[in-house]
């Protein structure tokens, strides 16, 4: 049986509003694993109570699938060793390998952990966790374009040189940085592009003529964290003035600062391109969306940002048949080919300065935000409007142009970024992963030195601890009106769930009834193997609740 695991802490696939772009990946990596991964079982490992038929659907769709799904709180580390690998939509592999290696071994299963973004310092950090927790070359943490899985390995070697000088050691274990894309659902963009009397009623909707230019962008509105717009702004009012074309810009997303960021764009779209018909249009509408897909000609996003990595936005462009015309930047290098499915334009980043490196530190003690540094770092990074004015009015002049782009970007899709190409990689990863680790040899299971078990880390403070040789009896006037009474009376069921069942409990005090007392040993030598947990537990509470009783001495 071929099976893998997911950690999705929410426990539900799907989208809400001002959405970002990793949450639409990682649903999409979860659902393209669940179609499309060859597998016969994917558990799905949460942070709420939900079932396998309650995510199926939002899994495999309407059209269902022969994946078997099923769905289990995080904490069932049983289900994540039988799945073999555990993938979740985030970096951050060293919290799950610290629980790993105390409740099933550290061979149990392999991690895979998925790179967003590597803008924020506390992500970087994140990520570093790895070389000091208990990850091993059977875990991975994925790096979705060149450009990230550069920036890791230096930061690693980096990181791992400072270890072993502070420390006098070697270098400790790192996890696999393997380079796996992102992808999308091709056939979704291009129905919805491909709408003649659609593309038709939204350019009259918006007031475009026969032969003008749509020039789209899709994404939150955010200059901190996705790109200035004076760039695009001042190469759409180029290629405007060079052709002489009607040129409308439509800006498709949500603005993180609402009111006041869209009135900052409409300032800088007066200044920086006055004879360009500016269309900000929302983007938390998909079936707005959709019919921009359709009425729009070339698809441009010249980010500046750190915090864009990968960049799913241009993929999508692809899919619909558009033209793309993107900053030579990270992600959109390894997607987009330069003069086949559009164009790169040049960027031009700072050089390193001591005062550019305020912001890190000051970012770094939480003076300023997060939005502030990767802003700051933003404004300093050029992107060549020269060039993109040129390639877009390149566009615009040749209609044959922006058809053979289109039909390139499509088949790039179709041929390796869209989710049925994507997903078999991942799960292909999955078992190469499992390979190195059932070669590994078995470590023994310990707890996390910081964060064990709170009864063996804070043993010392009570007068002594619970053994097995311990006797208790039924405390003087206690019985079975007790239980009872406990039932009913809400403080006396906090954590009762981890507790044995009411039955289990009053059949202790039947046996101490009868016998008088007891050893812990012998209570628990009544009940089967597995239930002798939540007993223990369960006589620590009656004792607490005055209904047994122990000999302090």
């Amino acid at each position: 049986m071929r099976r893998m695991a997911v950690y999705h802490p929410a426990g539900r696939a799907g989208r809400g509003s001002n959405v970002f772009g990793m949450q639409v990946a990682n649903v999409e990596l979860f659902q393209a694993v669940a179609r499309h991964g060859g597998l016969d079982r994917l558990d799905v490992l949460t942070h709420v109570e939900v079932t396998g038929e309650q995510i199926r659907d939002g899994l495999l769709g309407p059209q269902g699938g022969v994946t078997d799904i099923q769905a289990t709180l995080v904490i069932n580390q049983a289900r994540a060793r039988d799945a073999g690998a555990v993938l979740r939509g985030g970096p951050k592999i060293d919290e799950l390998a610290w629980v790993r290696r105390y409740v099933v071994g550290e061979t149990a299963y392999s991690l895979m952990g998925l790179i967003h973004t590597i803008a924020p310092p506390a992500m970087r950090q994140e990520i570093a966790m790895a070389s000091i927790g208990p990850v091993h070359p059977w875990d991975a943490v994925i790096c979705t374009s060149p450009s990230i899985q550069s920036a890791m390995v230096q930061m690693f070697d980096e990181w791992e040189a400072y270890l072993a000088d502070r420390f006098g050691g070697r270098a400790p274990p790192r996890p696999q940085l393997p380079l796996l894309p992102l992808g999308v659902y091709g056939d979704l963009f291009t129905q919805a592009a491909d709408r003649p009397d659609v593309r038709k009623a939204r350019r009259a909707a918006m007031g475009v003529a026969e032969g003008d230019i749509v020039v789209l962008w899709v994404g939150r509105l955010s200059f901190f964290e996705k790109a200035f717009p004076q760039p695009m702004f001042r190469a759409v009012q180029a290629a405007a003035k060079a052709t002489g074309a009607r040129v409308h810009f439509a800006m498709v997303g949500w603005f993180p600062g609402k009111d006041e960021d869209e009135t900052r764009y409409r300032e800088a779209a007066a200044a920086y391109a006055p004879d360009v018909a500016l269309h900000l249009l929302d983007g938390n509408d998909p079936g707005l969306v959709k019919e921009m897909w359709a009425a729009s000609d070339v698809f441009i996003s010249l980010v500046d940002n750190i915090q864009e990595t990968f960049g799913i936005t241009p993929l999508e462009a692809m899919a619909a048949g558009l033209p793309v015309i993107v900053s030579d930047w990270d992600g959109y290098r390894y997607t987009v080919r330069d003069g086949v499915e559009g164009t790169l334009v040049p960027t031009l980043g700072a050089p390193a300065h001591d005062l550019l490196q305020e912001p890190t530190t000051s970012h770094g003690l939480g003076i300023t935000s997060y939005q502030s540094y990767v802003g700051t770092i933003a404004q300093h990074t050029a992107v060549h409007v020269g060039r993109g004015a040129e390639a877009l009015a390149a566009l615009i002049r040749s209609p044959e142009l922006r058809r053979r782009q289109g039909e390139a970007g499509r088949r790039r899709i179709a041929e390796t970024f869209d989710w049925r190409v994507v997903a078999p990689h991942y799960v292909a990863l999955a078992e190469e992963l499992s390979a190195i680790r059932m070669a590994a040899p078995e470590r023994p299971r310990k707890p996390h030195p910081l964060k064990g078990d709170p009864f063996r880390d804070f043993a010392g403070f009570a007068s002594r601890v619970l053994g097995f040789d311990d006797r208790l009896s039924i405390a003087p006037d206690a019985g079975q009106a007790d239980l009872e009474r406990a039932a009913g009376v809400e403080l006396d069921q906090f954590a009762s769930k981890r507790r044995a069942t009411p039955d289990e409990e009053l059949r202790v005090l039947t046996i101490l009834g009868e016998r008088g007392d007891a050893t812990v040993r012998a209570l628990l030598q009544a009940f089967p193997v597995e239930r002798r947990k939540r007993l223990m537990l369960s006589l620590m509470w009656m004792a607490k609740a005055g209904i047994l009783d122990w000999r302090p001495d």
